[in-house]
């Protein structure tokens, strides 16, 4: 199918994981990509970043479906950065009709235990990150007359899990922002919605290591219990539901969140 022809799409966090999930499932749908991801450590985090060498591999396997793709090495907490490459990703690329704002990180940790730099770092990609792909690109998107938005929250954005306050706070604060640009943007024709992931696997955040969730109580380690009996679920469960809020499937559909976490958020 060509569910997503003739189209742009914007992906933050495109080098790895999820977000290069989301490339590659929208590329294999019709459309072009506007690929951006850090490509450089973050000090503050004890697992490593994507690489240039990973978003190298981002494009070929878009080109390989034989789309058009523009890369870039952005920080999303630079809004000055991100927008520039956003302008020549419209330019090289004829416009913008979806924003998939997947970059995000992840800390585990006590909350008297975390350091501010740390909440810092999460706040500041998680959030402003957000905020910051969603400015760069809301002119565009009402230049042409409107798009999709899709905010990737997580669960954390739901529910709360024992030692991941940062990573909680700042994933709820994804779900208020699509709730309130549904709002603020709905009269430019411009949806906004979030994802919920659950533990989703080969990310490459960690894969859950150095979080200390392995030394939780067992009632602490409840709180990540899924109603399912998959504890965690595919990159590209995530992706499928990406695919269906930039479709015209979802022509009415915004300011909602959709789970794709196993049931974890009614345990």
């Amino acid at each position: 199918m060509n569910r997503m022809s003739g189209q742009v799409v914007l992906v933050t966090g495109a080098a790895r994981g999820q977000g290069r999930n989301h490339a590659v499932r929208l590329a294999e749908e019709g459309a072009d990509i506007i690929a951006l991801d850090i490509c450089a450590p973050i000090s503050e985090l004890a697992y490593p970043m994507a690489t240039e060498e990973d978003l190298a591999t981002t494009e070929k396997l878009v080109r390989d479906r034989g789309r058009s793709i523009v890369t870039a090495k952005v920080d999303v907490r630079d809004f000055a950065a991100v927008k520039e490459a956003v302008d020549r990703g419209v330019r090289e690329l004829g416009g913008l009709d979806v924003v998939v704002a997947n970059a995000g990180v992840v800390a585990g940790g006590r909350f008297e235990e975390q350091s501010l730099e740390v909440w810092r770092v999460i706040l500041d990609v998680n959030v402003l990150g957000v905020r910051n792909t969603c400015l760069a690109a809301q002119p565009h998107l009402t230049a042409d007359d409107g798009g999709s938005v899709i905010l990737i929250s997580s669960v954390s954005g739901l529910v709360a899990g024992a030692s991941m306050s940062a990573y909680t706070a700042s994933k709820h604060g994804v779900v208020g922002l699509a709730k309130a640009l549904a709002i603020e943007w709905g009269p430019h024709n411009i949806r906004v919605n979030a994802v919920a992931p659950g533990a989703v696997r080969g990310t490459g955040m960690g894969d859950g290591r150095g979080l200390g969730l392995d030394e939780l109580s067992s009632k602490e380690q409840a709180s990540y219990a899924t109603a399912l009996s998959a504890t965690s679920v595919e990159r590209d469960d995530t992706s499928h539901a990406v695919l269906y809020l930039a479709s015209a499937a979802a022509r009415y559909v915004t300011g909602t969140v959709l789970n794709v976490d196993a049931g974890m958020a009614v345990i």
